[in-house]
């Protein structure tokens, strides 16, 4: 049965956010609010967490999980990013939007994409999630809650809880937010290529 945390969205209580964060490290998996859909977040180096996303997504391997970072530096740390590609992060970050970049040696093989070996990676801008990240010192492997099936992400705490507590170790009540997913931009041949078009506006991103 899984944990549930109500945190201020803006103010996220410390003391939560820490004891997240052990749950993370100890490979945990959290559903939590996002500036854009809730996202099942799991620990960057637990392999056993991407099986779990999987099953509730309804998933294969070819399916890209995200990174969620801090900031830009810590991007360019996990994807190769050239002049022209920083300075689009830099004009669309914090904010909703994923971008598929080719990823470094410092990403585990696992999470690359398994032909491309492409990463997905944003830097939101909600105030618990970079709370979590800040507390950890690293990304944290994130998927838009979304069940198969299913046309929209779940986007109610309570629910989330009824439906996979059995599932999870951990639900974090932010308050609702969006029911869309983050726009996704592949970046990773050149200039922007728009995957998907969901609450990151893409005026930015001259698409």
């Amino acid at each position: 049965m899984s944990q549930f945390f109500e945190i201020h969205p803006e103010h996220p209580q410390l003391r939560l956010v820490r004891q997240a964060a052990s749950i993370l490290r100890d490979g945990g998996l959290i559903a939590m609010p996002t500036d854009a859909a809730y996202s099942l977040v799991g620990h960057i180096g637990d392999a056993a967490v991407l099986d779990r996303i999987r099953r509730i997504r309804g998933v294969d391997e070819r399916h890209h999980f995200t990174l969620m970072c801090r900031d830009l530096s810590e991007i360019a740390t996990y994807a190769r990013v050239d002049n022209a590609q920083f300075r689009l992060l830099k004009a669309t970050t914090p904010g909703a939007y994923t971008f598929i970049l080719e990823g470094t040696k410092e990403v585990p093989r696992r999470l690359l994409h398994p032909k491309r070996k492409t990463i997905g990676l944003r830097i939101p801008d909600h105030a618990i999630v970079l709370a979590l990240l800040e507390d950890l010192g690293e990304p944290v492997i994130s998927s838009t809650l979304l069940l198969p099936d299913e046309d929209v992400p779940l986007n109610d705490a309570e629910d989330i809880r009824d439906r996979l507590e059995r599932q999870l170790d951990l639900v974090i009540d932010g308050g609702a937010c969006g029911m869309a997913p983050t726009t996704v931009v592949d970046l990773s041949s050149g200039g922007p290529e728009l995957i998907r078009e969901g609450c990151g506006p893409l005026g930015p991103l001259g698409l």
